[in-house]
């Protein structure tokens, strides 16, 4: 059979790093897919840099609409990221019957639902395995290897530069600022690390994966975010204290009333394995109703774990090109007329644990008060630690963490705490996840 023919957009770390894979691993590739597997042309900024990293390889061009509307192109590999120029390239792609791999977790996130319907309309198939969590394929666990399960709950550090930080914070006791500085010089943050600190990049694979997971379209707007910059390194310290490690994570539930779809910081007891994910790796734990707890750790960045993802959807999308489209495997999982209206619930409505953290005048009749203004909440302690003052003051730390109760009810409370004379300071929560 004659190789297929790729065309790749962007040659960054991600397509440079398929561009090598696929050049070293050629013959096993092969031996894998079935036929031969080029890339033929190449899409770049700097054209003349790529030239000399491609060499006679590949054509090079600086117009990606050079690659999409070629012809003799069947897969449109895109690892240029961002949203308005590869939307339109992706949906140009589909509409001239050309296959599509992309690493482009924004895009699909937030574009998803629309490049999925054009791509059934016209009968090709958009492979997204490189979007999340890097080279541990946990796209292809969810849409097939777990298809006989309920999938009850996915839980994930997706986000490797802010694992790094806060392993980093734990370790050495040192605040956001000086860890994420740490972080940018060593490279694992951007210049501007927007989109990893403030929780917005877990977020979009988590929407994917919670829309795959519960067979529900893509609703990224719908999704809670919130990141670690107002992280300190005492509340790290005090969880360790409590038996508890902070991670970022991204979490999916299905609910009575709905799905969960939430990121932000997250006390983990220290004994769950999740919780002992450190530096730049990432973890996903997922819980079925027939195979119970599964985890898939590993790379959720880099030049060739990324590439890895990307080759092996290159190497599916050649065995089912020539598949009766109806015998492929949805890009959701679930068949397109079968996806449910399964509302996403706000945060108010969703149910868990909290971490409280505030400082208050050390006098009698404080604590008296606190536990009365959770308890009318019906706010239950589960412990309670309250810090010695230093020599010479009369204020300190206490620190509540609460069982399970309605996020707004834990927003109540902390207006009403916060209205005490006696509390010096806003009040620190952290939610809390049992992950069991």
């Amino acid at each position: 059979m004659k190789p297929i023919k790729l065309g790749l957009l962007g040659l960054g770390t991600v397509g440079y790093g398929a561009f090598q894979v696929l050049a070293r691993n050629q013959e096993e590739i092969q031996r894998r897919a079935g036929r031969g597997i080029e890339i033929t042309k190449v899409a770049v900024r700097n054209v003349e840099r790529a030239k000399g990293l491609v060499g006679h390889a590949a054509v090079v061009t600086g117009d990606p609409f050079e690659v999409v509307n070629d012809p003799a192109i069947d897969v449109v590999v895109e690892t240029i990221g961002g949203y308005d120029l590869t939307k339109e390239l992706v949906l140009k792609a589909i509409e001239n019957g050309k296959h599509v791999v992309t690493a482009n977790k924004a895009l699909l996130a937030v574009y998803g639902n629309e490049i999925f319907a054009a791509a059934r309309k016209a009968n090709v198939m958009v492979a997204f395995e490189a979007a999340v969590a890097g080279g541990i394929p946990i796209i292809k666990a969810l849409r097939e290897g777990l298809t006989a399960n309920r999938i009850q709950w996915i839980a994930g550090i997706i986000n490797g530069t802010t694992n790094f930080i806060l392993s980093e914070m734990r370790d050495k006791g040192i605040d956001f600022d000086v860890a994420l500085a740490d972080a940018q010089r060593l490279g694992y943050a951007e210049a501007d690390p927007t989109f990893d600190i403030e929780g917005v990049d877990a977020a979009h694979k988590l929407t994917l994966m919670s829309a795959i997971a519960f067979g529900v379209p893509v609703q990224f707007d719908r999704a809670y975010v919130e990141g670690i910059t107002q992280l300190s390194a005492l509340d790290i310290k005090y969880a360790e204290e409590l038996g508890y490690r902070i991670k970022l994570l991204g979490i999916t539930r299905r609910a009575e009333n709905g799905i969960e779809l939430r990121v932000h910081p997250t006390l983990i007891p220290a004994k769950r394995l999740i919780a002992n994910v450190e530096g730049a790796m990432n973890a996903v734990l997922v819980q079925g109703d027939a195979v119970g707890a599964t985890l898939y750790y590993g790379k959720g960045a880099g030049a060739e774990p990324t590439a890895s993802a990307v080759v092996a959807d290159i190497v599916d999308v050649t065995r089912l090109q020539t598949a009766d489209p109806e015998h492929r495997v949805p890009h959701l999982a679930f068949q397109h007329d079968s996806l449910s209206d399964t509302p996403v619930l706000p945060i108010d409505e969703v149910t868990t644990s909290y971490y409280l953290r505030l400082r208050v005048v050390d006098r009698a009749g404080v604590m008296a008060e606190l536990t009365r203004i959770l308890a009318d909440l019906n706010i239950s302690i589960d412990a309670l630690l309250q810090k010695e003052s230093r020599e010479g003051e009369h204020q300190t730390d206490i620190i509540i963490l609460t069982h399970q109760t309605l996020e707004k009810h834990i927003n109540s409370a902390i207006a009403k705490i916060e209205a005490m004379d006696t509390v010096l300071s806003k009040v620190t929560r952290i939610r809390m996840e049992a992950l069991s």
